[in-house]
């Protein structure tokens, strides 16, 4: 070869990776068909390890007479698949150089081609001991060596042709592990047959089946993995003396022809660990041996384990009975104490138990390894297996699929599980075939990393590439699995009796009676109508509904919920997120089911709104939003809209949706009463606010000139300590004197009030102005000179007192600014109010506390105006701050609790004073609320009805009606002792 050519093909040969091109040169000159071949050089791009191909070919070239070598070189398709083969496996390669014929596996038109079925390969690997039909059993021509390497040679022959497809990606990886699955169950039952031509070629004293368990089982085998089997054995005939002692010698002795070495090898270790005692019990055992240890000791791993039987080897028939039989173990086995709990700590401890030097490099036990995706797969299918035949499928990726079929899996999640799964098992093959040793582990070599990297598919910088899409399955992996397998849902399902779906109908509405439905017979309609069908949908609420109704049970209103999931969920239609939502997120469903049984107000609001369910997906979703937040929402949405009508029904909209809100986080108790006061208050501050803003807009576009405006917060609004049925308190001044502003500002307020008192799909707002200056007798509105007027000359004492709780809110910033500053004296009087002021205060209290307590209302039953309710709180610390806030600007302060901490810290009652004042004030205020959540209409008293107090009491998280009556009367009494002594100036000696 001259120079130059040496020099061009040592630049082709570096330019495809082979490390010395110049030795590789050299070497090829020895081989001249090889050299002179047209495309052989550039067909060595296509091996994973060009320098493992190159030497791998050249060795096989040596053994190779002159006509394999022509059927080699003649065509392209060996060629390639022998690159591939060659550079992928060292174990595969020496198989073919060893037995150069063999290379015919590689043709197109070899056994590459005729593959064939399950039957044809185990027909080729009994061929290949010379076995024969007799006495219902395969029976081999003899146990030699010559017939342990015959079957050895027949196998990895098999295992060849499947690693050529595979590598060639013309086969998908549940054919691969099909396949070799196939070439397991051939080799146990020529394995077999051997054993039987030793143990006993006459006829039998037993009949002998081979159960496959593990991936076997579930035709999912890898290229080298331990064998799981388990041995079941019956007598041939009825008077077989001695059956079981046969069979054992039998099952040793195949294990023995897998497992021993031989000139060609070994096979694979065949484990029987998973049998009944596992190493300690006996090594095969009658099918009723078998059912006996699973009815009485058996644990729950070994169920999981069961989850993969079948029937492999021997006695088909038997094989079958076996597997028929645990089969009713398998799908019991959920039922048994802390099954889910036993499943989820068995895969911690398998993670546990990895060596830390190992951890990082597990693609099959570690975290987002193979195992996440396994148990995951398992632990479904044996909880919902139970009762939906679909899922019992013994293949992890077939059973992934019907699980999202079926609607128990996301098709998403389980399309993303399945991809991550593919691309481990993948990775964990291209590792074993290297030297067809059962390992694991990740290497740690650059030249393996980039050997397994080409193997892969990953051509452009392979190690790299490999670690980054590895890393992004394993972290797909881990979520998904942390999802699912710790899913509470699961915990739920498994309490259920999974027989309850094929109830007659008198034994489900026993069932609904007690679990405690006061309407059996609607329930079972609102049950129907949600999951009878074949539709997903239908699918996923079968699945549902058991769990949902197990939580509305735990409720006092099961009926309700039940009815309102229903509406909910016909409202929601075919939206393709809700149901997925529930199941997936198991903590929304238990959520819903629970705010959907207990309030009534949070019901209808979410009828109005049901997309606002997703709000339930976790704790930060349910906080409540800042009012900086609300008003810049409100006024972009409003900014879209040119017309007010428009822009104000939107910023409703998000009133809406921000009212589900609290009265979720409420009721689940993530928030307290004082927090539910301050997060209304920024949702009706906010709406106010961009609302008038919205309408003022409007009429400035029209060409209206509008005086300043300024909304001003009173009451509850103002002390920013509004519930769940308060209207919002105001009074509005303007600034200028002219009648036409006036009639303008009138205008304005007027289709204000309007819009957001208007029926709609969302709550109405209403605004209330009755505490203005001469009440509703008033003008709507009046001028900042009107009402300094109005206070100078006219104002009573019940006026100063209804402006304690006066803040700007909406509007004119610098007309707020100037109203408040004109109240301020009128509120917070110098020297405090006299005797005639306090005797009118004390006049109005005993006014209220007779006249405007509802007609027929229970007194102390009543928590706005009754004896220790609301109003004694609110006109103590009201009149501690008229009487003390000139002097101490600490009593300046808006709200109740927080003029009762001032009042305390500077000595004008003393802290237990404070104490029960704020305990009275809180349980009230929860009360009020716990009221208008639970019932159809507000009310301010406690109710009598039995059912309406049991519910209040529960979703106020007391025991019964009995204890809310007794802490509230208890409150209320020392409440009342308290306001008396500053209110009345009288001392209760009790």
């Amino acid at each position: 070869m001259s120079d130059s050519r040496s020099s061009s093909l040592a630049g082709k040969l570096a330019k495809i990776g082979v490390s010395n091109p110049d030795r590789a040169v050299a070497v090829l000159g020895e081989f001249p068909p090889l050299l002179e071949h047209d495309s052989f050089v550039e067909e060595l791009a296509l091996a994973p390890d060009p320098d493992l191909a190159l030497e791998s070919s050249l060795a096989w070239f040596s053994a190779a007479d002159s006509t394999l070598q022509h059927e080699w070189l003649s065509d392209a398709g060996t060629r390639a698949r022998w690159l591939m083969i060659s550079g992928a496996s060292e174990a595969f390669s020496q198989f073919l150089i060893q037995h150069p014929a063999e290379m015919r596996i590689l043709c197109t038109n070899g056994l590459w081609e005729n593959y064939g079925s399950r039957a044809s390969v185990i027909e080729r690997i009994l061929a290949s001991v010379a076995a024969t039909w007799r006495d219902g059993r395969w029976i081999a021509e003899s146990d030699s060596e010559a017939q342990l390497n015959s079957l050895r040679r027949a196998y990895r022959r098999e295992v060849v042709a499947i690693a050529a497809r595979d590598l060639s990606g013309d086969v998908a990886l549940e054919v691969v592990t099909e396949h070799l699955s196939d070439v397991a169950d051939a080799v146990i039952e020529a394995a077999t047959a051997v054993a039987w031509a030793s143990v006993n070629p006459g006829e039998p004293l037993s009949r002998f089946a081979v159960i496959a368990m593990g991936k076997c089982g579930g035709r999912e085998l890898n290229y080298i993995s331990d064998v799981d089997v388990i041995f079941v054995a019956e007598p041939f005939h009825e008077n077989s003396v001695g059956f079981i002692e046969e069979a054992s010698r039998l099952a040793s002795r195949m294990i023995q022809v897998c497992e021993t070495p031989t000139a060609e090898g070994m096979i694979w270790q065949v484990d029987p660990a998973l049998r009944p005692e596992g190493k300690s019990g006996a090594l095969v055992r009658t099918l009723d041996g078998h059912v006996s240890y699973y009815e009485r000791w058996a644990e729950t791993w070994e169920f999981q384990a069961l989850l993969k039987a079948r029937e492999m080897a021997g006695d088909v028939e038997l094989g079958r009975q076996y597997v028929d039989a645990i089969s009713t173990f398998v799908w019991k086995a959920a039922a048994r104490p802390n099954f889910v709990e036993d499943v989820q700590a068995m895969r911690k401890r398998v993670i546990d138990n990895i060596p830390a030097k190992e951890q990082e490099r597990e693609i099959k036990l570690g975290v987002g390894g193979l195992r996440d995706v396994e148990f995951a797969v398992q632990l479904l299918q044996l909880v919902h297996g139970r009762s939906d035949v679909m899922l019992r499928s013994s293949t992890t990726l077939v059973a992934l699929d019907a699980l999202a079929t079926w609607g128990y899996v996301g098709r998403e999640d389980a399309a993303t599980l399945a991809k991550a799964y593919r691309f481990e098992r993948m990775l964990e093959h291209r590792i074993q075939m290297f030297s067809m040793r059962r390992t694991h582990l990740i290497p740690e070599s650059e030249t393996d990393l980039r050997r397994l990297g080409r193997a892969m598919g990953l051509r452009n910088d392979p190690v790299a590439s490999l670690y980054a899409t590895w890393h992004r399955h394993k972290v797909e992996a881990r979520r998904l699995h942390e999802k699912l397998f710790y899913r509470p849902l699961l915990q739920a399902v498994v309490r259920l009796d999974p027989t309850d779906a094929r109830l007659s109908m008198e034994a489900a509405r026993e069932r609904l009676s007690a679990l405690g439905f006061v309407d059996p017979e609607n329930a079972m309609r609102h049950l129907a109508s949600l999951s009878q069908g074949v539709s997903r949908r239908a699918a996923i609420q079968r699945t549902l509904l058991p769990v949902m109704l197990s939580w509305m049970a735990a409720t006092p209103s099961p009926d309700a919920g039940l009815l309102g999931f229903r509406r909910v969920s016909e409202n929601l239609g075919a939206t393709p997120w809700y149901l997925r939502l529930l199941r997936d997120e198991s903590l929304v469903a238990e959520r819903l089911a629970y705010l959907l049984s207990s309030s009534r107000y949070f019901t209808d609001l979410l009828l109005r709104a049901p997309e606002a369910v997703s709000l339930l997906e976790d704790d930060e979703s349910l906080q409540p939003r800042t009012l900086e937040t609300l008003l810049k929402e409100m006024e972009s949405v409003a900014s879209r809209h040119l017309a007010a009508v428009d822009a104000v029904a939107a910023i409703r909209g998000i009133r809406q949706r921000e009212l589900i809100r609290i009265s979720a986080s409420y009721l689940l108790n993530l928030i307290t009463v004082a927090e539910v006061g301050v997060a209304l208050t920024d949702i009706t501050e906010a709406t106010l606010h961009t609302s008038l803003n919205a309408v003022m807009n409007e009429h400035i576009a029209a060409g209206a000139e509008l005086p300043e405006i300024a909304i001003i917060g009173l009451g509850r609004l103002g002390g920013r300590e509004l519930n769940f049925s308060s209207d919002a308190d105001i009074c509005v001044v303007y600034r200028g004197t002219a009648e036409s502003a006036a009639s303008q500002v009138l205008h304005v307020i007027s289709f204000w009030q309007q819009l957001l008192s208007a029926p709609a799909h969302d709550p109405a707002l209403i605004v209330d102005m009755d505490l203005r200056p001469e009440g509703k007798q008033g003008p709507v509105a009046r001028s900042l000179d009107s009402y300094a007027a109005y206070y100078e000359r006219w104002a009573l004492t019940w006026e100063s007192q209804a402006m304690l709780r006066a803040r700007a809110i909406a509007g004119s910033d610098s007309l707020g600014a100037d109203f408040i500053a004109l109240i301020d004296p009128l509120r917070y009087p110098e020297n405090g109010l006299n005797e005639t002021e306090l005797r009118e205060i004390r006049r109005i209290k005993a006014r209220v506390e007779s006249e405007r307590l509802p007609r027929g209302a229970n007194p102390h039953n009543h928590v706005k105006l009754g004896p220790g309710g609301i109003s004694d709180v609110e006109w103590t610390a009201q009149l501690l701050q008229m009487n003390h806030a000139w002097q101490i600007p600490q009593l300046r302060t808006l709200g109740t609790l927080d003029a009762l901490k001032a009042a305390q810290q500077y000595a004008l009652i003393d802290e237990s004073e404070r104490e029960y004042l704020q305990a009275a004030w809180l349980l009230a205020s929860e009360i009020r609320n716990g009221i208008t959540l639970t019932a159809e209409m507000p009310s301010d008293s406690i109710p009598s009805d039995q059912a309406a107090l049991k519910l209040l009491s529960f979703v106020l998280h007391q025991s019964n009606g009995t204890q809310l009556l007794e802490l509230y009367r208890r409150n209320a009494r020392r409440c009342r002792q308290v306001m008396q002594k500053y209110v009345y100036g009288q001392i209760d000696e009790e």
